[in-house]
């Protein structure tokens, strides 16, 4: 099977961006709201999850949802944007990790799935 490599200033290359939610439901609308609007091809959720984290002065736990969304690295900023108006924490975890390699079928439809 063929395997492509990311260039990490490659816009075509693909991302994994990592959110947390309180709810299972809350996680579920970033989801559903993504995959509509064709920014990103998939999220998967998976919780719930146990986090550890400092906040205001204090270490604090929760539990949480992690929706994990696959996207091309072009469309980071319009998720980045849509989470951010649908996210109810303060500051939320939002972050992308590169696709280093991926099998060349799946980032094809990652990429066609998501064009304008």
């Amino acid at each position: 099977m063929e395997v492509t490599t990311m260039d990490m200033k490659d816009k075509e290359g693909l991302i994994k961006i990592i959110t947390t939610t309180e709810s299972k439901d809350d996680a579920r609308c970033i989801a559903e709201h993504l995959v509509e609007r064709r920014l990103c091809a998939c999220a998967q959720i998976s919780g719930p999850i146990s986090s550890f984290y400092w906040w205001k002065g204090a270490i604090q736990s929760s539990e949480e949802w992690q929706c994990a969304i696959k996207a091309p690295a072009r469309n980071y900023k319009e998720i980045e944007r849509a989470i951010l108006n649908l996210h109810p924490y303060e500051v939320p975890q939002i972050i992308a990790i590169p696709v280093i390699e991926a099998l060349a079928a799946y980032k094809d439809w990652v990429i066609e799935i998501t064009r304008d």
